[in-house]
């Protein structure tokens, strides 16, 4: 029986653990926690014949044939490179699921955006009566797919830079490619590095949809991809490559392959970046042949995604709303931006790098006051005083920042609370989803 070892236990460990269980191999799991509620799950893996090490640190022996690694595990961990120079197949549980999902592929990748095109790609194909569940970085692990009974018509997969770089021959029909701005540069590296991590989807694709309306992306233009159906809610006259090929806003309608496909308006979501996500999310559609009255009714119906400027509650005319997904600058400033003035901000956690910049010149356009949070509020202080605001206050967690934001906004006159943190969520947080759904809570607890 050959031997097989996961790092890493969140769900797509186990789903990858399940999955080379069912097919014969003898399979070991380990994660550096020991916390005493895992202990549960160490018995019921146990139970389907599933070894799960706890508190461990993974030493590569000769012995094990294949080491699949969950996305926080670094690819270049001394571990990893030593599993590799010992001739041990190192990849990623999107690799493996890539192995045994024989239906076609969208990948979507990038910065920012990612998310929310992902969401509407699958509402699209679920409208068309397709079985196409999204997955990856959000939704399903992508091996819980391959586990399952009924096989999808399609796989809509949203894929990380860390899920890319550990499944290098993963290359889908469709590959999307929705924004570039500097993210996970303590792991990438250089911006360069990160892009080529990410361009490597698109170039393994047999189609590409690219954001033509992103700086970084437009710069690459047509000599790096030619034969992309590009996108861009500025019109035809403002888009990359042949215009019978992509995808534009022109007069309200959005326009794909040269058919008028639905009114841009249809999209209740707001934000110029959410007609680009919806721009993409068609193009995609309509290059896998989706029906375009199944793409106007899906968009119609469409909701938007949670923790992207999720409306919470509206408490005394004030909407408190969460946009938990904005772990990076860029993100927060859009999300920012996106909203009504004058605004209460919440921000902070997990600091990444990045350029702040921008965030901070929306803060000092939109936010009446901010409101800090995590192991980065000191830090963000630091940065809004050098940048002459003054109006932030450290206030250190999420149930003391709910009440202080309700009364800020009173005294202010402020039409939206907002979290958008600008910060990875891993100082309180297990993830960014475990950080909305407190914010939603405590909302509705403090609130209703």
């Amino acid at each position: 029986m050959p031997i097989a070892h996961i790092i890493g236990l969140g769900k797509s460990g186990i789903a990858a653990a399940r999955l080379l269980k069912r097919e014969g191999w003898e399979v070991t799991l380990s994660d550096r926690s020991s916390s005493p509620n895992l202990l549960e799950q160490q018995q019921e893996l146990a139970s389907q014949g599933i070894n799960l090490e706890l508190g461990q640190s993974f030493e590569p022996v000769e012995s094990i044939e294949l080491i699949v690694v969950s996305p926080g595990v670094p690819w270049d961990s001394p571990a990893l490179v030593r599993a590799r120079e010992l001739g041990i197949e190192t990849i990623g549980e999107i690799a493996l699921a890539w192995r045994y999902l024989k239906s076609p592929w969208v990948g979507i990748t990038g910065t920012n955006g990612k998310t929310t095109t992902t969401a509407l790609i699958a509402a699209i194909f679920e409208e068309a009566g397709l079985y196409a569940p999204a997955c990856g970085n959000i939704g399903y692990a992508a091996c819980e797919l391959a586990l399952a009974e009924k096989p999808p018509d399609w796989v809509i997969a949203e894929i990380s830079s860390y899920q890319i770089e550990s499944s290098p021959f993963v290359a889908p029909r469709i590959g999307v490619l929705t924004t570039l701005t500097p993210d996970h540069l303590s792991r990438h590296k250089t911006l360069e590095n990160y892009y080529n991590i990410k361009a490597h989807l698109l170039k393994k694709s047999e189609l590409q949809v690219i954001n033509g309306d992103d700086p970084y992306l437009r710069q690459q233009g047509l000599e790096i991809w030619p034969d992309a159906c590009w996108t861009s809610v500025k019109g035809e006259k403002e888009l990359l490559g042949n215009a019978a090929f992509g995808a534009y806003i022109e007069n309200g309608w959005v326009i794909a392959q040269s058919e008028k496909i639905l009114p841009a308006e249809s999209l209740r979501m707001v934000g110029e970046h959410n007609l680009q996500n919806l721009l993409m999310a068609v193009a995609a559609a309509n290059l896998a042949g989706i029906d375009k009255s199944a793409i106007a009714r899906a968009i119609a119906k469409f909701p938007g995604v949670s923790h992207r400027l999720e409306h919470i509650y509206t408490w005394e005319g004030i909407d408190f709303i969460n946009d938990s997904k904005a772990t990076n600058y860029d993100a927060a400033q859009v999300g920012l931006a996106s909203v009504s003035a004058p605004a209460i901000l919440i921000a902070g956690g997990d600091a990444k790098e990045g350029d702040d910049r921008a965030w901070i010149d929306t803060i000092k356009a939109k936010a009446a006051a901010v409101l800090l949070i995590g192991d980065a509020a000191s830090l963000f202080g630091d940065r809004l005083a050098q940048a002459n605001y003054n109006s932030w206050e450290i206030v250190g967690t999420m149930e003391r920042a709910i009440p202080r934001a309700a009364e800020l906004a009173q005294q202010n006159h402020a039409k939206v609370v907002l979290l958008s943190p600008a910060c990875a969520s891993f100082d309180q947080y297990q993830n960014f989803e475990q950080r909305g759904d407190h914010f939603r809570q405590l909302c509705l607890e403090s609130l209703v």
